[in-house]
């Protein structure tokens, strides 16, 4: 591993006072460092390293009741309240399930992990755990809101706490996004076995025996599996829903963390690039600049097909995936296949 950029950490503090308003990853950006470098120069002061395994620490975060889960990649930051009740451990893959908070959780990119407290422009504390990969990027947050238990903060940080409390972060090069992988010559064999599909797991592993990834798979197959669409049709898209009252999954994620919102889309608020949905218990925040490639995608399923709405970067790299949620007796489904069906689409994508 490396050490970050020649920089002590009372230097990034110091740099650190000439941006007040900056947020932690802004500064960290205007420094030149990593937010959890940028973190780790405030150790011992109300900032404190913590077990970043998600066996230990998520299983003592439901002590703190209510609270906010933050999952983000660059274009797009997730937000839901809730309880992190009903943990599901897992070598590979973990998870917490539950009606508010619904995690896929990746172990193996949970590497650094504190306890955050920092004082906001009301002069109240504002508490906050926060886990970071080995390049030093955020994975997930735990916001505590004005009804969370502070007793289960209080006892989480001592239990939880690390015997090196250095306020240096050594670091690993950012693996880079992957592009999409096409494979051209395979584009009979991957229509074929994606006609065959029974569920929506299979189709990554089908990506995978063909060695293409997600996004070289739809400019590969094309359509009828998958027709990209104009990308100002992810806020149509939005307004859409909004305007149907219908349900959707909406599913945000990075190496380290997917994060998930089943319900309505209540309120949008566009401001300047930004489009936000600002819900009770639910925030997204969408960059609609950012989105370089929008896809509508169709897989057969045991269950009937199931169309989803997949945004991606410049950099090829998923922003977010949108599914219509069917419940007994309130089957969004067909509605939600209908708003993506009248999106405009863009000349044929597959190779």
């Amino acid at each position: 591993m490396a050490f970050e950029a020649e920089l002590f950490p009372d230097d990034i503090l110091s740099r650190a006072e000439a941006h007040p308003k900056l947020r932690a990853r802004d500064l960290a950006h205007e420094i030149g460092i990593s937010e959890a470098a940028f973190v780790a120069a405030r150790v011992g002061q109300a900032v404190t390293r913590i077990d970043a395994d998600p066996d230990r620490l998520l299983p003592a975060v439901e002590a703190l009741g209510d609270v906010m889960a933050l999952t983000r990649v660059e274009a797009c930051v997730h937000e839901k309240v809730g309880r992190y009740a009903n943990y599901h451990p897992g070598a590979h893959a973990a998870m917490v399930l539950n009606e508010e908070i619904d995690l896929r959780i990746f172990p193996s990119h949970w590497a650094h992990a504190f306890a955050v407290e920092t004082v906001g422009e009301d002069g109240g504390v504002r508490r906050s755990l926060q886990v970071f990969d080995r390049a030093g990027d955020a994975v997930h947050k735990i916001h505590l809101r004005d009804g969370s238990d502070l007793s289960g903060w209080e006892s989480l940080v001592p239990a939880l706490a690390r015997e090196d409390q250095r306020r240096v972060q050594p670091v690993e090069p950012r693996a880079p996004v992957e592009g999409p992988k096409i494979r051209a010559d395979k584009a009979d064999i991957l229509r074929d076995e994606w006609a065959k599909l029974t569920d929506t797991h299979q189709f990554l592993r089908l990506c995978s025996k063909l060695k293409m990834n997600r996004l070289g798979a739809y400019h590969t197959a094309g359509q009828p599996f998958a027709r990209r669409l104009d990308p100002a049709s992810a806020n149509k898209v939005l307004q859409d829903v909004r305007e149907a009252g219908i349900e959707v999954m909406i599913f945000v994620g990075n190496r380290g963390c997917i994060q998930i919102h089943s319900g309505p889309i209540g309120t949008l608020r566009p401001m300047g690039p930004w489009q936000n949905v600002m819900d009770p218990g639910f925030n997204l925040h969408l960059r609609l600049d950012k989105i370089a490639e929008l896809w509508a995608v169709e897989k057969p399923t045991q269950r009937g097909p199931a169309v989803s709405l997949e945004a991606f970067d410049d950099a090829g790299g998923l922003i977010f995936q949108i599914f219509g949620l069917g419940k007994e007796g309130r089957d969004s489904r067909p509605q939600w296949g209908r708003i993506i069906e009248a999106q405009s689409g863009l000349q044929e994508a597959a190779e």
